[in-house]
């Protein structure tokens, strides 16, 4: 059976996606703008095409809470949420997290209320980048399905068992058709082997999970979350090259994409599906001379510092655009490119909050915010 393509939103790439990676559990609870996620796995269960439990939870807390017990038992387990549901979730992130449950999950990037907003922003996964899931952000339909099918296989490595977000902007990506080729499932099933697990609640071989921890050992568990992080970068390369070499598709080296940096002098960062109106920024400035360039960060986390470091060395000056805010401090994603970046001109630009688009012309003003001496935190509102 060859590959199918066809034209299809990206919250259905997801899904079919997750469906190739035949999760046994999903525990969902529908929030705008990922519903249409979980209503096409939905229909693909009710079709029978994917024979997997559906749990309808009471809330996103409840859906995440449920992963949590269906990941522990042993099952592959796959969610997916946005915005006011993620922000519920965010007690039992950290459980997920700190027991090393590889649960997979979507989210559909929405800002946060108030005021009540439920078009795009990167706000609510950003707010939870210290909760010990790894972070990858899509730019495309097929980069929705693609990173869907290696983040299982990253959150289930022996080298990192850490939950995985897969970010695709709500709306902005979410609802929009472009053409996705869908792997066959043979090849996947090559890819990634039937789940394995090696700990897992068993009445036949009893062990506790999540225990209490006591002071004397409490940070020995989160040097150990910290340990798998960082090695998640590894595998996060290692997966993204072994993609390319079975599916012919990759995204950069898995942690970072750059465009036209080889020569660039100044250059913008950002991530999600905005990168491709960056690209196109960069394609029609270098016509006119201007050595541009972009950086797209694809994993915020484990955060990619040698990479940005190491594709920041020749550049006079590079622009950051956040759409989200710290308040008090500015652009999360900013901060931290200057904390690993202390000697380059770092700049600020604050755009597309709440569901702005980013037109060409903003991203214009990003690329002459990085030629200027401005450091300042720039909100760029059209």
């Amino acid at each position: 059976m060859k590959n199918e393509k066809r034209v299809m939103e990206a919250s259905e790439a997801i899904a079919r996606g997750a469906a190739l990676c035949r999760p046994a559990v999903i525990p969902m609870y529908p929030i705008t703008p990922q519903t249409h996620i979980v209503e096409n796995l939905a229909s693909m269960i009710s079709d029978g095409l994917l024979d997997a439990e559906m749990i309808h939870a009471e809330s996103e807390h409840s859906a995440l809470s449920a992963a949590v017990g269906a990941s522990a038992a042993g099952a592959r387990v796959f969610t997916a949420t946005a915005s006011q549901g993620l922000a519920l979730m965010h007690e039992v992130l950290f459980i997920a997290s700190g027991m090393r449950l590889p649960i997979v999950m979507a989210v559909a990037n929405r800002s946060l209320s108030a005021p009540i907003n439920i078009w795009n922003d990167q706000q609510d996964s950003v707010s939870e980048r210290d909760s010990g899931w790894i972070q990858l952000y899509a730019e495309s339909g097929q980069e929705a399905l693609d990173t869907t099918i290696m983040a299982f296989k990253i959150a289930e490595s022996r080298n990192v068992r850490l939950p995985v977000m897969v970010c695709i902007d709500g709306f902005t990506l979410s609802h929009v058709f472009e053409p996705v080729e869908i792997p066959e499932q043979a090849k996947v099933d090559s890819f990634l082997p039937k789940y394995a697990p090696e700990d897992f609640l068993d009445v036949e071989n009893p062990k506790s999970f999540g225990p209490i921890a006591f002071p004397n050992t409490f940070a020995g568990f989160r040097r150990m979350q910290q340990d798998a992080m960082r090695r998640a970068a590894a595998e996060i390369k290692r997966v993204n090259s072994e993609f390319k070499k079975e599916f012919g598709r990759g995204y950069g080296d898995g942690l970072i994409d750059t465009y036209m940096m080889e020569d660039a002098k100044y250059a913008v960062l950002a991530m999600g599906s905005v990168c491709g109106t960056v690209r196109h920024v960069v394609d029609e400035m270098r016509k006119e001379g201007k050595k541009y360039g972009m950086i797209r960060i694809k994993a915020l986390r484990p955060f990619p510092a040698r990479e940005i470091v190491k594709a920041a060395e020749n550049l006079k000056g590079i622009c950051v655009i956040d759409r989200n805010l710290s308040p008090g401090l500015g652009g999360a994603v900013v901060n931290e490119v200057r904390a690993v970046l202390p000697d380059k001109k770092v700049s600020s630009a604050i755009a597309g909050l709440g569901g702005m688009d980013i037109t060409p012309e903003m991203i214009k003003k990003a690329f002459k915010i990085a030629e200027s001496t401005d450091t300042r935190e720039n909100w760029i509102l059209q």
